[in-house]
């Protein structure tokens, strides 16, 4: 556990496209340290920079693709980075490692949640089933949050067999007003699509609760047949 007093800041620049075992290495990084218990870590994308091959690279509009640099920082205890660096060495082929002393003045955090309840096993699923499509605007909120967010978040905390998020490309609503992907993807309040399948009973619960979090949007629902539904159990 990180506490006040001395310890070290570990700064980690790599490429935004370099690769780890298939997947970006900062997200590859990220996910080592999380594993081991780091007390915490931030990645940050540069705008603009060059390393040691020299050559320039920037994140313009027009340049997406370009390898701009990206940047991981994190701040524990001298023993804990020490253990860690001769894996993240081998992690960063191309890049740097910096170590810097710091001094923690205060580590604060809110007290744990309550231990989640174990989650019943869903009753399997199959025969005749109810389809719920909830049509929204990607900037519509519920309590300062992303409502598609919210409702994916209350869907599961009522154990709802799954839920799935399709982001439109091009669509209107209720107000008539189009909405479409502009230049490069780039828009605002696009068409969300949100699709649920579970039993007749489970989505007439969750019905009262979706009316008075969409203020604006459409519900609907079909009958639909489930021929498998199948997930991995997770381990003891």
């Amino acid at each position: 556990m990180l506490t006040q007093g001395p310890a070290k800041k570990l700064i980690i620049y790599a490429n935004e496209q370099d690769q780890w075992q298939n997947k970006p290495v900062y997200e590859a990084i990220l996910q080592f340290l999380h594993q081991h218990g780091c007390a915490g870590a931030t990645v940050t994308k540069a705008v603009a920079g060059f390393g040691a091959h020299g050559h320039y690279h920037t994140a313009s509009l027009l340049q997406l693709r370009e390898n701009v640099p990206m940047r991981i920082e994190m701040i524990e205890s001298e023993q804990k980075i020490n253990s860690l660096l001769p894996w993240l060495c081998e992690m960063v082929t191309d890049g740097l490692i910096e170590v810097q002393d710091t001094e923690v003045i205060k580590h604060a955090s809110k007290h744990a949640p309550e231990p989640e309840q174990p989650r019943q096993p869903h009753v399997k699923l199959e025969g005749r089933a109810r389809m719920l499509r909830i049509y929204i605007g990607e900037d519509d909120r519920w309590e300062g949050e992303p409502l598609h967010e919210a409702i994916v978040m209350k869907l599961r905390q009522m154990d709802v067999a799954g839920a799935t998020v399709y982001r439109g490309v091009m669509g209107y609503g209720a107000q008539q007003r189009m909405h479409k992907s502009g230049f490069l993807g780039l828009s605002h309040d696009l068409p969300i699509m949100i699709t649920v399948v579970d039993s007749e009973e489970k989505i007439r619960d969750v019905l009262p609760v979706l009316d008075e979090m969409v203020a604006e949007g459409l519900l609907v629902l079909s009958d639909v047949e489930v021929i498998k539904y199948a997930h991995t159990h997770p381990a003891a």
